[in-house]
């Protein structure tokens, strides 16, 4: 029996053993298969759809939809608020995914059931589009078209086309709204906010919004904000301005902006300091995550950043100093038909660069009708005169062409190439003095100053020489040691459009006019310019960088101004290559036009002003629509000894009999300041 059953267990052993070879066989040919089919797979979706999956994979997780915050604010030197922020209750539109063309065709008419937006001057193209996204009104144009099945872009142009110039389309007064409204939607990016109207929105409007907000994917009630001045619009001239949501970026900035995370519809700076610091007043806009799924649906969202308010600005400006400085300059000019076109002034701090007030106004002769342009005191050049003849002189002690023991010469006409020049209190020669370089300061002599100019170009004057033998190289001689003091070169201040200056022909043929610079009647400079040269003289050397922008800073837990974020440092952009002797010569000269003893001193009124003054006035003989006019300047500081203030003033085009409204003005300036700019940092 138990070999019976041995020989059964035996034969069923190589029975089975014979299928072993068959069996691993066909286990790996399903394997195999099975290996095939992954492999196709993988490559169908990392190699053929690769892209598409890791879009969507990413879209899913990394989505952010972005939302917009309150612009940074702007306050004077004390921590008034000049511009600030007002809110306002406003629709809001977020244009989520799959929000395909007639989707916001449909929000769009329903929000305009009960809303009214501005009027806006809508192009043909965008009535056009939003008369196409209705597919009734797409189906029947293109029932009346040649429709191009192979190219939609095409179909579409021609659709356009047709509404635009069929002239058979009426848009009533409530398809104009509602165009207005799908314009402002469309013009949205994915997953970013955007005012639909963000003012004068009546509480019934938000009422009945809110009430069918279900009816309306994407509208939401929200907040906007707009600019407001609580000291007056007058600092709008420097603070510029800002572009509505409305407006959009600039056109000629869009593709920029956009790179840099703005949507279209979004407010920027588009004008001086609002432009020059967006970056800092902009803000942070906050951020959602948004997870979506297959079908461009939306299945969650978690906010990831609050957003952050922008950055405020304190200025060096002292703002109820500027409302004077704006008041007298605009009665600078006379106020009289026919006569200035306009008055400019600046107030720096000389040792750090501050801009303490900065004002300007434009006049229109013919009628006597000004307007603020406290800008054109960095872009309006003028041909200034001899307020000049400090930077003259410290020129021809760089050039050493004189000393400080060795610089008298004689005021007399001088006469070249059949031209005679003089001073303006020599013109016959029956005056002929001899004077100093501190003399010739303080009477403002011409002559002097053309003598200068001939030992720089290393010409022997005699009567009646051929100045123009020197060659064209003395105007680059001049115009380098007038760079030096910032004059003819940009001063670097902190807002945007600030001019060089103009320069005068100097070929050839115009070496004659290098004497008439010498004395300041050639080449134009800005009122900036002269501020920045004085403040080099009356801080010993230093040419300072003048800025308006005092620091950066962030908000306190009151709202108002916080730390401090980041503060403008003094920034010396030159040193002048003169010894102590110079500089002592150049400020006693420039004492001397207000304290001297001689009776042709020019500035002999400042010295009714306490503390002393010391300046250099200017008077130019300038040409306005083809009539004789002058141009008044004056630059100063004070206190003489240890200067805390510069002054530069220019008044263009001035009738011939004009002569003391710069002085006068500058008295007043000094005046205002240290009542209401000295006395509050003293206190």
């Amino acid at each position: 029996m138990n070999n019976f059953i041995k020989e059964i267990f035996h034969h069923q052993n190589h029975h089975d053993q014979s299928k072993i070879p068959f069996r691993l066989n066909f286990i790996f040919v399903v394997v195999g298969l099975l290996f095939a089919v992954l492999i196709g797979q993988l490559a169908y979706l990392q190699v053929l759809n690769g892209p598409q999956f890791r879009a969507e994979v990413n879209r899913s997780d990394n989505t952010i939809k972005t939302g917009n915050v309150q612009r940074g604010m702007i306050y004077d030197s004390q921590g008034r608020l000049l511009v600030g922020n007002k809110s306002h209750r406003a629709i809001t539109y977020t244009k989520n995914f799959g929000q395909t063309p007639s989707k916001m065709y449909k929000t769009a008419n329903r929000l305009s059931d009960f809303i009214k937006v501005p009027k806006a001057a809508l192009t043909k193209r965008q009535k056009a589009d939003y008369y196409l996204a209705s597919p009734a009104h797409s189906k029947a144009v293109m029932s009346k078209i040649n429709v191009n099945k192979k190219s939609e872009s095409q179909t579409y142009n021609r659709e356009l086309s047709y509404v635009k110039n069929s002239g058979k389309i009426h848009f009533t007064k409530k398809m104009k709204n509602a165009a207005e409204i799908y314009r402002t939607m469309n013009g949205a990016y994915q997953l970013s906010t955007t005012n639909i109207k963000s003012s004068n929105v009546k509480g019934k409007e938000l009422a009945e919004v809110g009430e069918h907000l279900s009816e309306m994917l994407g509208v939401h009630v929200g907040t906007s904000w707009s600019r407001q001045y609580p000291q007056g619009k007058s600092i709008q001239t420097l603070a510029g301005t800002v572009s509505s949501e409305k407006a959009g970026l600039p056109s000629g900035e869009v593709n920029e902006l956009t790179s840099e995370g703005y949507s279209r519809n979004d407010s920027v700076g588009q004008s001086f300091l609002e432009q020059e610091y967006e970056p800092a007043l902009r803000g942070t806009k906050s951020q959602t995550q948004v997870r979506v799924m297959g079908g461009n649906k939306v299945s969650s969202e978690v906010k990831k950043y609050g957003g952050k308010k922008g950055d405020n600005l304190q200025l060096t400006i002292n703002g109820k100093f500027q409302k004077q400085l704006q008041r007298l300059v605009k009665q600078a000019d006379q106020g009289g038909v026919g006569e200035s076109n306009g008055a400019y002034a600046v107030v720096m701090n000389p040792n750090n660069g501050d801009i303490i007030g900065m004002a300007g106004v434009n006049r229109k002769p013919s009628s006597g009708k000004e307007t603020p342009n406290d800008l054109g005191a960095i872009n309006s050049d003028i041909v200034m005169g001899s307020v000049v003849k400090g930077a003259m002189v410290s020129g021809a002690f760089m050039d050493h062409v004189i000393t400080p023991t060795n610089s008298t010469m004689e005021d007399k006409p001088i006469t070249t190439n059949g031209t005679t020049k003089y001073s303006w209190f020599n013109h016959g020669g029956g005056s002929d003095i001899p004077v100093t370089a501190s003399d010739a300061l303080e009477v403002s002599s011409n002559s002097y100053m053309m003598q200068l100019a001939m030992k720089e170009a290393h010409f022997h004057y005699h009567y009646d020489g051929n100045f123009d033998a020197v060659g064209p190289s003395i105007f680059n001689t001049l115009r380098g040691y007038f760079n030096q003091f910032g004059l003819g070169v940009k001063t670097g201040i902190d807002l945007p459009g600030e001019t060089t200056g103009i320069k005068g022909p100097s070929g050839p043929g115009d070496v004659q006019q290098a004497l008439d610079e010498s004395f300041g009647n050639y080449d134009a400079y800005t009122t900036i310019q002269l501020a920045q040269y004085m403040s080099t003289i009356a801080n010993g050397g230093y040419r300072l960088q003048p800025h308006i922008v005092k620091a950066i800073r962030g908000t306190g837990h009151d709202g108002k101004l916080g730390r401090v974020e980041y503060s403008v440092e003094p920034n010396v952009l030159n040193e002048i290559p003169m010894t102590a002797a110079e500089r002592r010569v150049v400020k006693d000269g420039l004492y001397k036009v207000v304290h001297g003893t001689n009776p042709y001193k020019t500035g002999i009124s400042l010295d009714q002003i306490h503390p002393e003054v010391s300046a250099k006035t200017g008077t130019a003989e300038t040409y306005f629509h083809h009539q004789k006019t002058v141009t008044l300047s004056l630059a100063s500081f004070a206190p003489s000894n240890h200067p805390q203030v510069v002054v530069a003033l220019a008044i263009p085009n001035l009738p011939e009999s004009a002569e003391t409204n710069n002085i006068n003005l500058a008295k007043e300036i000094y005046k205002a300041y240290w009542a209401d700019v000295a006395a509050k940092s003293q206190a």
